[in-house]
């Protein structure tokens, strides 16, 4: 486990600490910590004159007041969450005594009143003996009344070096089973799995890896997309529907164009692995993608996440705002810790401009909420330490909406242009062959010609719209369907034209002045 913590939990032992809230759901591994410091502090002592004997003691409302080692009661009719406090009084003699689960009932007025009492009592008591009253909770409930009398211990989730113990352990107990289990696991794969277990608990993480042996008869590089789903539960339990779980259901190889981006993730994609750590170098951040609607900013999130095999995190800003004071700003706090605890994941801002268009008149409109949060994440962009890459897009019309602060929070960005011929004949048969159609049945020279200025969109809802007649005729999708459906967009195109909808473009766009206020790496992308 994380020394720094366990050490932090013993100074606060050592210094008599009254009152200590361990914030955890993972009940064995922190009560195991405590155990070791409670052996340890008794073993210091040689001294029969300065002897200290710590217990460690354990309640619930279910079990009462028991000792750590063999469950034995300490005093009667401990079950109560009031009487508890009463017995722990009169506790003689240096002890830890941990409450599980208490959280519950530190809103009532006479146990916090109790509490503030047995913290001055424990305090001014015999110097020579260690008593510290631990909270411990899966919550964090901490009453005003006892902002000042409490330390706060978060306890962190597993880290790689204790995941790679669990591997060790189910490794282990894998090749000692009946007739075994193949293990197929390098240096290189057992810290892969490791580094994707990051975001579980020793629990969960045992119990994922059980399960891939069972649903796959080995331990090995099958057990990611199983570590993939546990991470999604996760997400489901905790996000507070500000966060989206995706599962991305296309890879590079549904994606016309998009060159330089792929060469760019594919050269990134080994960048968290243990051999980059060696080499000392340092993976990328995040990316910023900008352009016009439908050129695929959104299917490039999801084709590097694709690539790269972690999970995806979307967003939605607006689902942060809530009318509690200081609500907004808690949920976004919460959200970048889901992230973080995930240990290497993407987190998806999409269309960013929109929730952040409203930042120059926050105070206005929502007291400064939108504001706060911007803060919180540009804060967060910039000095957080955990594997999490963030990945941004952007309606190019827009873009003046976005600080620079922002932008520069990002390692690169792309500006996602109309395909080309070359990549609008990448788009059509890939979105043939998604419709099960072979593309050498259709003439994609002149259906390339035809769809000159389209975007991907555009080009997928062409293909899809010219098989309604040949489904209601019984018969096949031919090029002619396609050049009808065509022909009956631009109809529709050029009845609107004088009212709201404007001309397509040719290819010879000139870049955007947003383009050009900012550098821009160009890259040659198309969706589809």
């Amino acid at each position: 486990m994380d020394m720094n913590t366990a050490n932090e939990i013993e100074i606060l032992v050592r210094a008599r600490t009254p009152l200590v809230y361990i914030y955890s759901s993972e009940e064995r591994r922190v009560l195991e910590t405590l155990k070791r410091i409670a052996v340890k502090l008794t073993a210091e002592t040689t001294d029969p004159r300065e002897h200290v004997d710590v217990q460690l003691l354990m309640w619930s409302v279910v079990s009462g007041l028991v000792k750590w080692d063999d469950d034995t009661p300490i005093g009667t009719s401990t079950n109560s969450a009031v009487a508890v406090l009463q017995h722990i009084a009169a506790i003689k003699g240096s002890a830890i005594i941990v409450l599980r689960d208490y959280h519950p009932y530190l809103q009532e007025p006479a146990i916090v009143r109790r509490l503030r009492e047995l913290a001055v009592s424990f305090a001014e008591g015999d110097k020579h003996q260690l008593r510290t009253l631990v909270i411990l909770s899966p919550r964090l409930v901490i009453p005003p009344e006892l902002e000042k009398e409490i330390a706060l211990v978060d306890f962190p989730l597993p880290s790689k070096p204790d995941l790679e113990a669990v591997i060790d352990h189910v490794q282990t107990e894998a090749r000692s089973e009946e007739g075994g289990f193949p293990v197929s696991l390098d240096d290189n794969g057992h810290s892969e799995i490791a580094q994707a277990l990051l975001g579980l608990t020793i629990a969960e993480a045992e119990n994922t890896l059980a399960k891939s042996i069972v649903v796959t008869g080995e331990l090995g590089h099958k057990a990611i997309p199983l570590i993939l789903k546990e991470k999604e539960q996760i997400v489901r339990k905790s996000g507070g529907g500000a966060v989206e779980y995706i599962t991305p259901r296309c890879t590079v190889d549904d994606v016309g164009g998009l060159d330089l981006l792929k060469s760019w993730a594919m050269e990134r994609s080994e960048s968290w692995g243990p051999r980059a750590m060696q080499f000392k170098l340092v993976p990328p951040r995040g990316v910023l993608l900008i352009g016009e609607p439908g050129v695929g900013k959104s299917l490039s999130v999801k084709a590097i996440v694709s690539l790269w095999q972690v999970p995806l995190l979307r967003l939605d800003i607006g689902a942060l705002f809530t009318s509690a004071l200081g609500g907004t700003e808690e949920k976004m706090r919460g959200v970048l810790k889901l992230a973080d605890s995930l240990g290497r994941c993407v987190l998806w801002l999409d269309e960013v401009e929109k929730g952040l268009s409203g930042l120059g008149s926050s105070n206005l409109s929502d007291g400064g909420a939108q504001a706060r949060i911007f803060a919180t994440l540009l804060t967060w962009m910039e000095e957080h330490e955990s594997p999490v890459f963030v990945a941004a897009t952007a309606n190019l019309t827009t873009l003046d909406v976005l600080p620079p602060e922002f932008i520069q929070r990002f390692s690169e960005m792309f500006w996602l242009d109309k395909p080309n011929d070359a990549e609008r004949a990448q788009i059509l048969n890939i979105h043939l062959k998604d419709r099960g159609l072979n593309p050498d049945e259709f003439d994609i020279a002149r259906l390339v010609t035809e769809t000159q200025g389209m975007v991907g969109r555009q080009i997928r809802n062409l293909v899809q719209a010219a098989m309604h007649r040949p489904f209601r005729e019984q018969r096949g999708v031919t090029t002619d369907d396609v050049l009808e459906a065509l022909k009956s967009q631009r109809q529709g195109v050029r009845e609107f034209a004088g009212v709201q909808a404007r001309p397509a473009s040719s290819s010879n766009l000139p870049v955007p002045q947003a383009a050009r206020k900012r550098t821009v790496r160009m890259s040659s992308i198309s969706n589809n």
